[in-house]
């Protein structure tokens, strides 16, 4: 009764050494296949529903305090309900899955749009062959220009630089180029910035960014803030999945790989238990194994190192003829020979620290050296150990 109870705990581990790998293989079939297929999402930057540094719902709310009817509009179809009167402000992020034609059809049904960290191909669709410059520094811009959302800001931290075309005006210049553009056209006005600089809640209180965030965003009543979805990309321009990438044979051929792995676990795996301890069929001596690292030091032709193992047993051996602390410095150690015999200090550290050999010969006549040391150093402690 007594060995049935004793391999319970053994049979319970071999069950949790399954159940663990069993999990961790399903684990990695379900991550695959979600990078494969699925993708991750997660809250994204200059969300107007996020308190998230880089949220913005800190301005939408200053906005409604002010009057201004802001609408989240989360796929096209929403946005392009909300702009329906042709009146509202539209605020845009940068939309890759929509095509050129896409992204003129719903920027024209708003009064103003506002293009929060547009991309270089949004620049020349909406503001005349316009595209991204480099970046401003971490300071305050003055705004240098005529446009009274900029000039009633006076200053402000821009982020990402922009170089105009022709018929478009820029503000804020940092060597030539520009933190906001605009473009008026028969009373609609196109403003492009950098919003990740400007209108985030962890940047909105620094300098003039607040001003110029809320001039911008409330040149209307109504503001449609439209975050882009993969949901919204014309079918002729949506870019195909991994999934759709493949062969359709790859998918099974993965759960092939992944019910073989699991198989030959099982077949080739070990019981989860106590090591066992077994005897050396061979005793191996230890002159044998020093003679063995000695070849390893001559076929590699090391004679720094070798020279090295016996200079740090010596000093160990000297450190308890000495009486020093077994973590003495080398330094230390050879500063006490010299000290015990009377010795020059230079040439004692020579020997037990700073010397190198070149060649065997040097190595043999340095062990010499080293051997008579510690000759010398025992003969003395006797001598002192035996003076009445």
């Amino acid at each position: 009764m007594s060995g049935v109870t004793a391999s319970a705990p053994s049979r319970w581990r071999g069950a949790l050494g399954w159940v663990a790998l069993a999990v961790a293989l399903l684990l990695v079939a379900v991550v695959g296949g979600t990078l494969v297929y699925g993708g991750y999402t997660q809250r994204a930057a200059l969300d107007p529903e996020s308190a998230g540094p880089d949220g913005t719902r800190a301005v939408v709310r200053i906005l409604e305090r002010q009057g201004v009817s802001v609408t989240v509009a989360r796929d096209r179809a929403a946005a392009e309900r909300a702009l329906a009167g042709g009146q509202a402000t539209l605020a845009l992020r940068d939309a890759p899955m929509l095509s050129d034609e896409a992204l003129r059809d719903l920027t024209g049904r708003a009064r103003h749009v506002v293009l929060l960290e547009p991309r270089t191909r949004t620049l020349d669709v909406l503001l005349d062959g316009s595209r991204l410059g480099g970046f401003a520094d971490d300071q305050a811009v003055a705004a240098d220009c005529s446009v009274p959302a900029a000039s009633n800001a006076v200053t402000a931290r821009v982020g990402e630089l922009m170089t105009p075309s022709d018929d478009v005006q820029g503000c804020f210049p940092v060597d030539g180029e520009f933190g906001l553009l605009t473009q008026e056209t028969a009373g609609r006005t196109v403003t492009a910035l950098d919003a990740l600089a400007t209108l985030t809640n962890a940047t909105l209180p620094r300098d003039g960014d607040a001003a110029l965030s809320l001039a911008v965003l409330g040149q209307a009543d109504s503001l449609v803030w439209y975050m882009p979805s993969p949901a919204d990309a014309d079918r002729a321009t949506d870019a195909p999945t991994l999934g759709e990438l493949t062969p359709p044979w790859v998918t099974p051929g993965i759960l092939l790989l992944l019910v073989a792995a699991l198989v030959a676990a099982i077949w080739r795996g070990r019981r989860f238990g106590p090591l066992v301890t077994e005897r050396l069929p061979v005793t191996v001596r230890a002159n044998e194994t020093t003679e063995g690292r000695a070849r390893l030091y001559a076929t590699a032709r090391d004679a720094p190192h070798a020279l090295e193992e016996l200079r740090r047993a010596a000093r160990r051996r000297l450190e308890r003829l000495l009486g020093l602390s077994a973590r003495s410095a080398p330094d230390h150690v050879a500063d006490a020979v010299a000290e015990r015999l009377g010795a020059d200090r230079t040439r004692v550290r020579g020997i037990l620290v700073d010397d190198q050999p070149r060649t065997d010969r040097d190595l043999v006549a340095a062990a010499d050296r080293l051997r008579d040391l510690e000759a010398s150093v025992r003969a003395a402690v006797r001598t002192e150990g035996t003076t009445p």
